[in-house]
């Protein structure tokens, strides 16, 4: 499954799309919760949510690094902007797929310094299982092979959300668990999109560990 994992990851960055249209920026209200979004593979404008979103990530969504980077940058400068206008306001930023990576990579990099903020990382492919299930995607195929193709930051899985609260979503979904029992046959029939709700306000300002499977597990 492991060599399975890493040609199609081969397939994905050698297909991936590189042209970036970034949603149309403008200032969000300053009342209630900012919800700053960013989507998976291929989803270049973030458009897979719904709900009351604030504002949508543009980025090239392309599988590798540059693209993973890129997406974090321009999650930091929007979400920085708002905040710069917006003091008081709760943030809350919802990633799928690779934007789930983005994402967890923000919150990594940046918690430290922001703060009043929550993150919501469904199929998470830097998901650390914490032991529930198998590692997502980018901890899965050999680092020799994985590691040097897609490189930092997008390679490896990690749970440094520091004290950011932070709920990850995993349902039977290969991207985000080596061991699901649906594999890649599960991906090919779309599990990893029809398993998750995007309705951005299904998801609270303060979810903390893990959804698997359909069951809720707190933090270990």
């Amino acid at each position: 499954m492991k060599k399975v994992a890493a040609v199609l990851a081969g397939v994905l960055i050698a297909t991936g799309l590189t042209l970036t249209v970034s949603p149309a920026t403008q200032a969000a209200a300053c009342e209630g919760t900012y919800t700053i979004v960013v989507g998976g593979f291929t989803d270049n404008t973030s458009s897979i949510f719904t709900g009351n979103v604030s504002q949508r990530v543009g980025y090239s969504a392309a599988l590798n690094s540059q693209s993973a980077r890129q997406g974090v940058d321009e999650l930091n400068r929007l979400i920085r902007d708002q905040r710069a206008a917006c003091p008081s306001q709760h943030a809350k930023v919802v990633g799928f797929s690779e934007g789930a990576a983005v994402a967890h990579i923000w919150v990594t990099e940046n918690w430290q310094t922001f703060d009043n903020v929550n993150a919501v990382l469904i199929a998470d492919p830097k998901r650390d299982p914490n032991g529930l299930g198998g590692n997502g995607l980018a901890g899965q195929a050999p680092s020799a092979v994985f590691g040097p193709i897609v490189g930092a930051p997008l390679v490896g899985v990690d749970r440094f959300f520091g004290n950011v609260p932070t709920v990850s979503l995993c349902a039977d979904d290969i991207i985000c668990d080596e061991l699901a029992p649906s594999g890649w046959i599960g991906y090919a029939e779309h599990k990893h999109v029809n398993n998750y709700d995007f309705n951005v306000d299904r998801y609270s300002d303060d979810g903390v560990g893990q959804w698997f499977n359909g069951q809720y597990f707190p933090d270990k």
